[in-house]
């Protein structure tokens, strides 16, 4: 053939390809209008989230939410949760929060996905309910069970606001049964056989106490479910500064059931002492051997005292002392140091740890 009718036929084909291919693109990117663009990229929050809707969950139009929260008003809102707001709402068959997950938050959406996935899977008295949720293009919002009284946090650490003013201090009956309760939930996670879940942080703010104040552990967006080696492979280090264990912090990359227990024990001393265990604090003079005076972490001054015997020393000051055993103290201290133990396997799981408050005589 001759060479310059070779060259030419091989240009038209060439053209030819070059069409068809620019027409396949254009077809998809029609047929993907409103949607992603088709390029290599990392999972848009859509496609992190579209992926569960249970069917046991109802799904809220965006406008029912609006009206439901007054165009989500700062009035409503009553929780900071982790990559979101959480608003009070009104619909017409219940009173329920709201979360509203930050739109530009990528990570909030996967926590989106985490919680739908972990709380449409988990029932019990001493775990908040999750009843529905809303995704309409950049916006995810779940909706949950209304807690009455607030999370714990609030009843043991504000001091300023109105509100807080008018509360009665928590007496030490009522700690130890919110205790009890959280410890109660947790065990049901751990104990899953399809399969257990880890709640990766648990603090007193994650812990809601209803009319009664029976507690219910909430936002699970950093929960993971665990399989045959009962940890969770994550490149992020996960939970609060104050309640994280220090196998985290010193760059361990499995998250364990084990992680939850200390978790567990510092809010059991922060419930007993009424101090934030994620601040630094500086104690009496009169307690330091040195008197100079060095700022103390929550967990390292309770070992401290508790190894000195001093149990009754480090309880809140708003505890009422009438009627209140030593021994039942004793042995509450005793559990919150063994499930704050600095090794893992030293931490007693949860199932023992519901056996052990349960044998506390308040």
């Amino acid at each position: 053939m001759d060479p310059t009718l070779e060259a030419l036929i091989a240009a038209v084909a060439g053209f030819f390809l070059v069409m068809v291919l620019i027409a396949a693109v254009c077809a998809a990117r029609k047929s993907n209008r409103g949607g992603l663009p088709i390029t290599s990229r990392t999972p848009g929050p859509t496609e992190l989230s579209s992926t569960f809707h249970p069917s046991s969950l109802n799904q809220v139009s965006m406008p029912e939410l609006l009206r439901a929260t007054r165009n989500f008003s700062p009035d409503l809102i009553i929780g900071d949760g982790s990559f979101g707001l959480v608003y009070k709402a009104s619909l017409p068959t219940a009173t329920v929060a709201v979360k509203k997950l930050s739109p530009d938050a990528f990570q909030g959406f996967r926590e989106f996905q985490a919680e739908m996935e972990t709380l449409s899977k988990l029932k019990h008295p001493n775990i908040v309910t999750i009843l529905g949720y809303c995704a309409t293009g950049s916006d995810r919002l779940l909706i949950y069970e209304y807690i009455e009284k607030g999370s714990l946090d609030q009843w043991l650490l504000d001091t300023t606001s109105e509100a807080a003013r008018s509360r009665p201090p928590l007496s030490w009956e009522t700690r130890v049964n919110i205790i009890r309760g959280v410890a109660s939930g947790l065990a049901y996670m751990h104990n899953l056989a399809t399969p257990p879940i880890i709640h990766r942080d648990i603090k007193a703010s994650n812990v809601l106490l209803d009319n009664d104040f029976e507690p219910h552990i909430a936002d699970f967006g950093l929960a993971r479910r665990i399989e045959g080696t009962h940890s969770h492979v994550s490149t992020q280090v996960a939970g609060t500064m104050g309640y994280m264990p220090p196998e985290y912090i010193q760059g361990a990359t499995m998250a364990t059931a084990m992680g939850d227990v200390y978790s567990f024990g510092i809010l059991m001393l922060e419930i007993s002492t009424g101090i934030r265990p994620n601040i630094p604090f500086k104690v009496e003079e009169e307690e330091e051997e040195e008197g100079d005076g060095k700022e103390v972490r929550l967990v390292e001054w309770a070992k401290k005292k508790v190894a000195q015997d001093r149990h009754m020393g480090i309880l809140d000051a708003n505890i009422s002392r009438e009627g209140l055993k030593e021994s039942a103290v004793v042995e509450f201290l005793r559990i919150a140091i063994l499930c704050t133990s600095d090794s893992p396997k030293d931490r007693p799981p949860m199932m023992e740890v519901v056996e052990l408050l349960n044998r506390i005589s308040t």
